[in-house]
Parts: C-alpha cells; sequence; structure tokens
C-alpha cells in the first residue's frame, strides 16, 4: 500500500512539473527583427518576413525595423516583386505580419536617402524612426534577430 501512495504520489509531481513547464513554453516572447538586407538578396529578405510571420502565428509579438535597402521592401512594386528562394513572397509574408498585429518602424534616415515618402507608407502599420527608436525597440524585446 505504502509503494502504491509513493508511486501515485511521485506520478501526481510529474505531471504537476510537466504542465508547469508547458506554460511556461506557451508565454508569448517579443521579438524585434532587424532588417538591413533589400532587395538585392530576395532570399534573405523574404526569409526575415517568413521569420516575423511565423512567431507572430505562433502568438508572439513583432516589430521589425527596417534600415538601408531594406526600407525600400514597404514600396509596393519591391513589395509584390520579391521572392525568395524557399522563403517565399515576401508580399505573403507581410500580409499575414499586418493581419497578426506586426508593426513596421523605417528608419527615416535611410528612408530619406532613397527617397521614400509618408506616401509610400499610407496604409501600411508603419513609421519613419530615428537610431533611439531602434535601441528602444532592442533593450524592451525579449529576442533580437538581424538579417
Amino acid at each position: 500500500m505504502k509503494s502504491i501512495f509513493l508511486t501515485v504520489l511521485c506520478i501526481l509531481n510529474l505531471t504537476f512539473m510537466n504542465t508547469t513547464q508547458s506554460q511556461e513554453t506557451k508565454k508569448a516572447t517579443s521579438f524585434l527583427i532587424h532588417v538591413t538586407t533589400g532587395q538585392d538578396n530576395p532570399t534573405k529578405a523574404a526569409l526575415s518576413f517568413l521569420v516575423a510571420k511565423t512567431a507572430l502565428e505562433e502568438g508572439h509579438t513583432v516589430n521589425l525595423f527596417l534600415a538601408g535597402d531594406a526600407v525600400l521592401l514597404l514600396k509596393d512594386d519591391i513589395l509584390n516583386a520579391v521572392t525568395g528562394i524557399g522563403t517565399g513572397k515576401l508580399s505573403d509574408h507581410y500580409k499575414v505580419i499586418v493581419e497578426k498585429g506586426g508593426k513596421f518602424y523605417l528608419s527615416g534616415n535611410s528612408s530619406k536617402a532613397r527617397n521614400l515618402t509618408e506616401a509610400d507608407l499610407t496604409g501600411k502599420p508603419a513609421s519613419f524612426a530615428l537610431p533611439n527608436v531602434l535601441v528602444k525597440l532592442a533593450t524592451e524585446a525579449d529576442k533580437v534577430i538581424t538579417y
């Protein structure tokens, strides 16, 4: 009888530990994805959006900070043209990112140097930002990924 009691106690303890671990692994993580890769490397550019999309689909929060040539990825013609080898269409990933609440921040200096304007961002969850915003987003994120 004592051994049965101990066995049941061990099983309950293991069940509790597994439940606690499952709840911990389901905790939402905040991601910052810093993208500097532009249309010249469509596979890597699409991969950055694919990873963002995947994190959002798994219930995490995602901010994307685009700098350098990456700011041009939100221009409609480029957004619709970029397809990575094995990483899919940028526009498909973008649609899911928007639907799931992802936000885009574009380097103001990079955008200005590439003639990107407010008109290019109309209707998009995107805004121009300075480096201090990148630093703030990085310090607030649980995980930072760079492409």
